[in-house]
């Protein structure tokens, strides 16, 4: 099968079902890679000998548990190179602040568990302080609709690379939009998720106490899948933070807060798909409110003009302090101003942070969400590196605010302009909603997807009609419980019978959090499996399937679960707690321990005759 470019997740699973092999086609992506070497948008790519390791560690998962347990199996993926990848070095754009790790961030390590290969290391607007994706010794990194025009920062090379098609996923960081701005420049997904959703054990900080890694995709189901893997509470990271429950289902009509005073700068193209963008949706039942987003304003000059800054200068201390000359010109001017910040003025910016909070607060009272430009213009590169501070503010009009106020957000495609000097390039929008609202930013998402498809990234291949249905979500589950089966109850499996008959319907496959183990219940017809959970690293993560069943049907299908086995919580490796089958731990002294099977299918097919 020949590697073509613009493959979804969908695409990628589907060349292996065909028949086609990791090694044959990412492979033929590092060599094509390798081959363009010069390309800015990255700064370090595999070797085939790396390449040759990382396979054989997935042949060794693949026998360990089967493909059912690797939701990324053989997915090639890009990281910025601010957050670790075991064996390639993190530079952060900085030459003299290179550094080779010998283990991967614990975000990128959850991916590699799910199958998932990293490539290689992708450029960045240096120490991620910028939103153009030019500040960088290895280059600057161009849109890639334009190469005339910035991709975007601080998580440029990240965007060009999906954008471009090679390869479906890439990880970027957002302190203050850096996540969503190349999105919005490159006709692609970008997931900001609730800070500490998922670890930054393995970042390097721009401002420790408000990063996020981020995801950028070709579409959104494969950007949240991304984030469902890679997050999760870590305790090597003090600010993760452990998912509450879920927010309640998007509602058929959401109530979206607009600004009331949009400022374009000039771009009427982008002012124009934006005007298109409220009109459709307006059309498709969402409500629209304009509102006065001042006080949102006065959050994000805190960003730069505060006393935040100091955390900059934090990471880099001692580069600052010993070789300031290997630091970008414009990030070491923006760091410096960390010099005249003082304990006091951090107290009283926090002070004024949480005192427009509560105002933030007010204003999404009674709505389900901000509805943004992404960006609300674009900029050629040489007039970024002739006005390097005033046209990158620009960039981050309705980014800013966010993450000091603790909210998440997804980009979203929504156009290509169509006239004036920035003609066929991207525009988008950008949602944002409180904390912990993922599922609802993304079933919105997958509205806008169905409502106004876009064409991946810079090809002309229009989204693939997989990518425009909804993937169930837990706000899609009111009346209903997610329960995890693991044995007999899977599809295919002779007691799911008694799911089906209960109305429940499959929502997807998973896996357990790695606290768990499984054994081969000794006796039982049919046969059953065990689940226990053990202390922390002494477990596997373990295959599941949740369905979801109508909560009046529940009680009926406890009934019918015989001893030892019974219904309790179970962890996903997502964070999630949902119901699931347990184990009484008397049953499993004479049970046979197949953890390293990874889930029941994998052993049934090992002893089948």
């Amino acid at each position: 099968m020949t590697l073509d470019t613009h493959w979804t997740l969908t695409d990628w699973r589907t060349a292996y079902a065909d028949g086609a092999r990791p090694q044959d086609l990412l492979g033929a992506l590092r060599d094509r890679l390798d081959s363009e070497r010069g390309d800015p948008a990255w700064i370090s790519i595999l070797d085939a000998a790396q390449l040759a390791e990382r396979l054989q560690a997935l042949d060794a998962l693949r026998a360990n548990g089967g493909i059912e347990g690797l939701p990324l199996y053989g997915i090639p993926l890009a990281v910025k190179d601010n957050i670790d990848v075991a064996g390639l070095p993190t530079t952060c754009a900085c030459p003299e602040f290179a550094y080779t790790p010998t283990a991967s961030a614990s975000a990128v390590a959850r991916l590699e568990a799910a199958g998932a290969i990293v490539i290689g290391k992708t450029n960045l607007d240096q120490f991620a302080t910028g939103l153009v994706g030019v500040r960088s010794p290895y280059g600057a990194v161009p849109n890639a609709f334009d190469a005339r025009f910035i991709a975007g920062g601080s998580s440029s090379g990240s965007a060009s690379v999906v954008a471009r098609g090679l390869l479906p996923l890439a990880l970027g960081t957002d302190t203050a939009g850096s996540g969503r701005v190349p999105a919005g420049h490159n006709n692609l997904v970008g997931l900001k998720p609730t800070r500490g959703r998922v670890s930054n054990h393995g970042l390097v900080p721009a401002c420790r106490t408000l990063d996020c890694i981020t995801v950028l995709g070709l579409t959104v189901a494969d950007a949240y899948l991304a984030l469902r893997v890679m997050g999760g509470f870590d305790a090597a990271d003090p600010y993760s933070r452990r998912q509450p429950a879920h927010a309640p289902g998007l509602p058929p009509r959401p109530v979206l807060a607009v600004p009331d005073k949009p400022e374009w700068f000039g771009d009427d193209a982008a002012r124009s798909l934006y005007q298109a963008a409220l009109a459709r949706l307006e059309a498709s039942g969402v409500q629209l409110k304009p509102i006065d987003f001042t006080p949102l304003f006065e959050v994000a000059a805190l960003l730069y003009d505060g006393p935040w800054v100091a955390e900059r200068y934090a990471a880099i201390e001692n580069l600052m302090r010993e070789r300031p000359e290997a630091v970008h010109p414009v990030v070491r001017a923006i760091v410096e101003q960390a010099r005249g910040k003082s304990a006091i003025d951090a107290f009283k910016a926090e002070y004024r942070r949480m005192a427009l909070a509560r105002v933030a607060e007010q204003l999404m009272a009674g709505i389900d969400g901000l509805l943004v430009p992404t960006a609300p213009t674009i900029h050629t590169i040489d007039e970024v590196e002739a006005d390097p501070v005033a046209l990158n503010s620009r960039m981050g009009v309705y980014t800013n605010f966010v993450n000091l106020l603790d909210w998440s957000a997804i980009a979203l495609p929504a156009g290509i302009r169509a006239g004036g000097d920035k003609a066929g390039l991207p525009f988008g929008i950008t949602v944002i909603m409180p904390a912990w609202h993922e599922a609802r930013l993304v079933e919105f998402g997958q509205r806008w997807q169905a409502l106004a498809p876009w064409a991946l990234g810079n090809s002309q291949r229009p989204l693939p009609p997989h990518a425009t249905e909804r993937t169930p979500l837990a706000a899609d589950l009111e009346g209903r419980l997610l329960v995890a089966v693991v044995g007999a109850h899977l599809s295919g499996m002779p007691l799911n019978w008694q799911l089906v008959e209960r109305g429940a319907t499959l929502v997807e496959s998973s896996t357990t959090s790695s606290d768990y183990r499984l054994f081969a219940l000794a006796e039982t017809q049919p046969r059953k499996p065990g689940l226990l959970r053990v202390e922390a690293g002494a477990g596997h993560p373990i295959a599941v399937e949740l369905w979801a069943m109508p909560v009046e049907h529940f009680g009926s299908f406890v009934a019918l679960i015989p001893a030892p086995l019974g219904i309790g919580s179970l962890l996903l490796a997502d964070g999630r707690s949902v119901k699931g089958f347990i184990c009484e731990p008397f049953a499993l002294g004479q049970a046979e321990d197949i953890t390293h099977f990874g889930g029941w299918r994998a052993y049934l097919s090992s002893i089948a005759p």
